[in-house]
């Protein structure tokens, strides 16, 4: 069954571990990441953009698809399914196909605009049970064609969405979307203490997970990051696992062209990816 994310992020900032949320695209994806996370005993949050939401069928496709996978595949660890980077109409049409969590990113509107259209989320989201997500300056990079410069996030602006509620807080501080240029400065540990400061005990989000020196997400975690996002490093798992299948021949032996061998090597390149992120945040038998 879904849950919510409040009970385990909270746990997790308590316990200075993080919950990955790692992006899911197709059933492979979310196969391999559920599979991960009960291997591992480890609470486990499942993103998905509009664009994915939109490639995978429809909300209600993809809620179907993950409840029948929990079920089919004897899934206990606590799973939650949230939409990343939600629109405010993206965020109503999760809330009622069944999402269990949901971002709302108005992080490009004015902090007047932000806070009113927050605060309107987070009053239908809570009627359900729903955990809500709520940003703060913009995280860097491109994600379902939305380009953020990396503002970093102003603590006073991120006190004013903390206290509508929230149940998590995504601030931008100097991460980024996608691969990280060799000429990254690196996260803003400076701002990420001061917003810690500024909103207390909500568990804080970290978009842009991918590539990120462990050291960098272990001083993160200390200061109240309880939520990383992966999504690239498991496209570019898959994409390299899928290549040298491809490239090996393996496709033209017997039957290596059946999808269920094709994308097998990718489906296991996630898996290990999931593993080691799951290691290095800390939510290894947290669930």
């Amino acid at each position: 069954m879904l849950v919510s994310a409040k009970e385990m992020l909270n746990k997790a900032r308590e316990g200075k571990y993080a919950v990955g949320q790692f992006n899911i695209n197709n059933l492979e994806w979310t196969k391999a990441i559920l599979l991960t996370a009960q291997e591992n005993n480890s609470p486990v949050i499942l993103g998905v953009s509009e664009g994915a939401g939109k490639y995978m069928g429809g909300y209600t496709t993809v809620v179907g698809m993950v409840n029948g996978l929990i079920k089919e595949l004897n899934i206990t660890v606590p799973v939650s399914l949230h939409i990343d980077h939600g629109s405010y109409e993206g965020a109503l049409k999760v809330i009622e196909a069944g999402f269990s969590s949901v971002m709302f990113d108005g992080s490009h509107y004015s902090i007047e605009e932000n806070i009113e259209k927050t605060k309107e989320i987070i009053r239908i989201a809570s009627e359900k049970g729903i955990s809500v997500e709520a940003e703060v300056g913009s995280i860097g990079g491109e994600e379902d064609g939305v380009v953020g410069a990396g503002e970093i996030a102003d603590p006073a602006e991120c006190k004013q969405i903390a206290e509508l509620g929230v149940t998590m807080l995504a601030a931008g501080i100097g991460n980024i979307h996608g691969k990280y240029p060799a000429n990254w400065k690196g996260l803003d540990f400076t701002a990420l203490a001061a917003i810690k400061d500024a909103t207390g005990d909500v568990p804080l989000v970290l978009h842009g997970g991918t590539g990120i020196p462990a050291d960098m997400i272990q001083k993160a975690i200390s200061l109240g990051v309880a939520k990383i996002n992966v999504n690239t490093e498991c496209q570019l798992a898959f994409a390299e696992a899928t290549r040298k299948y491809i490239e090996a021949g393996k496709d033209l032996e017997g039957k290596g062209f059946d999808p269920r061998k094709l994308l097998g090597p990718g489906f296991e390149a996630i898996k290990a990816t999931v593993k080691e992120k799951m290691e290095l945040f800390g939510s290894v038998n947290k669930a």
